[in-house]
């Protein structure tokens, strides 16, 4: 029996929780309703007991100083979820279920007690943070107290049990980046990484070589020396390359002098800054693809500059969800001991 007043009118989409403008789907909205003194049908509770904050909105408030914590409470008090007004970003959250609202998806497999991970962004997720416990910049999480609503219509995991909470946490937080680029990536592919030593970039260098086989080449974009050198201690790339993603020609020329003069056949942007939407899109090939996963992106920047330089690119937003991601994510992590290895160090 629940404890929570429940009451009917829940929309699996959670258009019943935007306050400004109502009607409004939660992502878009710029307020939502984070009065979980009462629930509605399709509702899961969730008691939220970590936040991993989007690394490019993560970055921003660090750079806009003062207190992560403070700024996190203020946008949660004000949107009533974590939407970051700058980046327009927001995460995802660790917690263990409160309570299952009637109405819930047939042949769910979760009951109170659970510890889930949301895989929608706190940026469609009403929030209430009542403490911020810890701040760990390192991996971009708060330890926090507080609730969230989960809808019918939110893809969640169960955590694993073979994996430290934060590390899964932290794996799960960019699990739809790996999926796309088994999609994309065929045998011999030239396959370039911007940020590549980074959360999602580490994985997608992974995947690539996966995919792409011993014929492909991976190459990593990453100015961070910490993780450059942790990137190439993987054994994937064929090269890492030192170089500032905000410099289009300079990233271009150090690109091409590891492949040969070889434009690539697939790019994918996973840098936490913005301004490397044109050294993406100089590096591609004709016709080539370029997926922009960093939330940091321009899209704007991305269009018009393709067609300032004159780049035949398709280029591709990058979608967080994708069937099966979770799963897909973990499951290379299982694979590639290097690469769980350097996980558990940086996000354990």
């Amino acid at each position: 029996m629940g404890t929570r007043r429940l009451e009917k009118g829940g929309d699996g989409f959670g258009t019943h929780r935007a306050l400004a403008p109502q009607g409004a789907l939660p992502q878009p909205a710029d307020r939502l309703d984070n009065d979980f003194s009462r629930l509605f049908e399709g509702e899961m509770l969730v008691a939220v007991e970590t936040l991993n904050v989007d690394a490019a909105s993560f970055r921003q408030m660090e750079e806009a100083g003062g207190d992560v914590g403070a700024q996190v409470m203020t946008t949660v008090r004000e949107r009533g979820k974590q939407h970051n007004r700058v980046t327009g970003s927001g995460g995802m959250l660790l917690g263990r279920v409160l309570e299952l609202a009637p109405g819930r998806p047939a042949g769910e497999r979760v009951a109170p007690g659970d510890r889930v991970a949301s895989l929608v962004s706190l940026s469609l997720t009403p929030l209430r943070i009542d403490e911020v416990k810890a701040v760990r910049p390192t991996s971009a999480q708060l330890d926090v107290k507080g609730e969230a609503v989960l809808f019918a219509s939110s893809p969640y995991a169960k955590m694993p049990d073979d994996f430290p909470e934060r590390v899964a946490l932290a794996a799960l937080d960019v699990a739809g980046a790996a999926p796309q680029v088994a999609r994309l990536v065929k045998p011999g592919a030239t396959v370039v990484v911007l940020g590549g030593g980074g959360k999602s970039g580490a994985l997608c260098v992974c995947e690539a070589r996966r995919a792409g086989g011993p014929s492909a080449t991976v190459i990593a974009v990453e100015s961070h020396a910490p993780y450059a050198r942790e990137v190439e201690a993987l054994g994937v790339c064929s090269a890492v390359v030192a170089c500032d993603a905000r410099d289009p020609v300079a990233t271009r020329a150090a690109v091409l002098a590891k492949t040969g003069g070889r434009e690539a056949d697939l790019v994918l942007s996973c840098v936490n800054v913005d301004g490397a939407e044109l050294s993406a899109i100089l590096c591609a090939r004709d016709r080539g693809v370029v997926y922009f996963f960093a939330m940091s992106t321009s899209f704007t920047r991305a269009a018009l500059g393709a067609e300032g330089v004159g780049k035949d690119v398709d280029l591709m937003i990058g979608n967080g969800y994708a069937r099966g991601h979770a799963e897909a994510t973990l499951g290379l992590l299982r694979e590639n001991r290097a690469l769980r290895a350097l996980f558990e160090r940086r996000y354990g």
